[in-house]
């Protein structure tokens, strides 16, 4: 079965860039109709979507998100990679990479569209 794991450092300063990396095992990151999503989830909030890549390679962006993040994907590797630069105390939380399967009724928001988790990964941005 498809399983994704998340990778990267526990721990960033302010004002550094944070980069994580999500390997997906069981299955290609090219298959289509789904999306292959980096959502967080801050300390007694909810979960958030942050960035998507499709199988096609399209890029999807939260609005919120935008100025400060980027995906990229590997498929030699069927890996993709989240970038979020310029962290502050507020982007502590846990980061998760998690399947989305396609469904127009449904935004990226829409955290039941999403059928395999990694198992998250706890960043803390502090100096």
């Amino acid at each position: 079965q498809v399983q994704l794991q998340e990778s990267g450092p526990g721990l960033v300063k302010p004002s550094q860039t944070l980069s994580l990396t999500c390997t997906v095992s069981g299955g290609s990151i090219t298959t289509s109709s789904y999306y292959w999503t980096w959502l967080r989830q801050p300390p007694g909030k909810g979960r958030e979507w942050m960035v998507a890549v499709g199988s096609s390679g399209k890029k999807y962006y939260n609005p919120s998100f935008r100025s400060r993040t980027s995906i990229s994907a590997d498929t030699s590797r069927n890996q993709f990679t989240l970038q979020l630069t310029s962290v502050t105390p507020e982007d502590t939380a846990v980061y998760y990479c998690a399947r989305r399967t396609e469904d127009p009724k449904y935004g990226f928001s829409y955290i039941p569209q999403y059928d395999i988790w990694g198992q998250g990964i706890q960043v803390t941005v502090s100096s």
